[in-house]
């Protein structure tokens, strides 16, 4: 055999999954004088035939960090249920929205999706064990975890949990002003307490290692009729399910549905990390240090999972106008700066929680069913090169 194979050699080698040594010498001739042959055997893509695609049909999804009104949980939530989803948890450590405003509504809006409000915090072993219990006794499956709760550093100064109702310049005297955004400039990672440090990995990194630990066996449960029905869990699943709480809500009901059951195991488990996970620069020490963890968990957990069909897979948003953001946002728009705010990324403004809720549901999709350990930047082309003026470069 020649030193050197031609293109379409190694076109007919990857095609058909042989070593480039069991080419033989005239496979180009023998094998592909014709094109047609390279194409055979690729299948046909599933395309939609309208917008009206159901693109989630039929699954059980849970959703963690979904009370902001603003944030990529809830917006998630709505675009689970537009696509087909059967039953959509919606979760949170807060409730100041979850059972008052976003159960009921997207319960009304969309009544074919059975909507499910829980308040525990993500961190919590014994409340996520729960939660996906629930979801396996109610429906005998689980399809997709999207653990999108965490928090923004105290270093930070702009955390929806350090300070819920943010600032409101406008209404506070200008010495005070000054005081609360002396308090609001990064700390040096020389300045955080060990508290500071492990508080943070304890709400992002633990929250998404105990979803991975209880929802990825979960998904490998599949249902035998299209009722939801009580499913037994296999022994040999290293941490099975504990008994669930009873925290049904008045309007959730178990209810007849007549769409295929779950024959396949697999599941799609999806996180939120950040940009900063993945460039120095984009966030506080101890708050890129944990999506950078919760990035290796994703990558990790892949491989562990190989051949079981459950693919694991990161989002890393850029700067999106959120509830954690608020405080950023605000400021801005108070001090008349609010144009400036993500002018470093080439498309020069900031992102909306939809926008990530979009890539969220592709990933949940059987259309992403190739897409498997990645950590997904939606964040402007902020991460696509090196710190610069947009524009300025040659």
């Amino acid at each position: 055999m020649s030193d050197t194979v031609s293109a379409r050699q190694r076109l007919y080698q990857l095609s058909n999954h042989l070593p480039v040594s069991e080419v033989a010498p005239n496979a180009e001739s023998s094998h592909i004088t014709d094109s047609k042959s390279l194409t055979d055997s690729i299948p046909t893509p599933i395309i939609p035939e309208s917008s009206t695609w159901k693109r989630l049909e039929g699954k059980v999804i849970i959703i963690t960090g979904c009370n902001s009104p603003t944030g990529i949980g809830i917006a998630s939530a709505y675009l689970f249920a537009v696509n087909g989803a059967r039953a959509i948890y919606i979760c949170d450590v807060s409730a100041t929205h979850l059972f008052s405003t976003h159960q009921p509504q997207l319960s009304r809006r969309f009544p074919h999706v059975d909507i499910h409000a829980r308040q525990f915090d993500a961190a919590d072993e014994q409340a996520v064990r729960s939660v996906v219990d629930d979801a396996v006794r109610r429906y005998g499956r689980l399809d997709v975890f999207f653990a999108n709760a965490g928090i923004v550093s105290a270093a930070s100064g702009s955390g929806s949990d350090m300070k819920p109702d943010g600032i409101s310049p406008a209404s506070t005297p200008r010495p005070q002003q000054r005081q609360q955004q002396q308090q609001q400039q990064p700390k040096r990672f020389t300045d955080l307490s060990v508290s500071e440090f492990e508080r943070m990995m304890h709400v992002n990194v633990t929250s998404v290692f105990l979803a991975l630990k209880y929802a990825t066996p979960a998904m490998l449960l599949t249902s035998s009729h299209p009722l939801p029905t009580v499913t037994a869990v296999p022994t040999n699943l290293p941490h099975p399910p504990a008994t669930p709480t009873t925290n049904t809500l008045p309007n959730e009901k178990d209810r007849n549905d007549t769409r295929e059951p779950k024959t396949t195991p697999g599941g799609s488990f999806i996180t939120t990390s950040s940009v900063a996970g993945l460039r120095s620069n984009a966030g506080p020490s101890d708050y890129s240090a944990s999506k950078a963890a919760v990035i290796s968990l994703i990558q990790t957990s892949c491989y562990q999972l190989a051949g079981t069909g459950v693919r694991c897979n990161a989002i890393c948003p850029g700067l999106i106008e959120t509830g954690m953001t608020r405080v950023v946002f605000e400021g801005a728009r108070q001090r008349g700066t609010e144009s400036k705010i993500g002018q470093v990324n080439p498309l020069k403004r900031a992102g909306r929680a939809d926008e990530v809720a979009q890539l969220a549901v592709f990933l949940a999709s059987e259309e992403s069913s190739y897409v498997n350990g990645q950590a997904v930047p939606v964040d402007g082309g902020l991460s696509a090169g090196l710190p610069g003026v947009v524009g300025k470069m040659g």
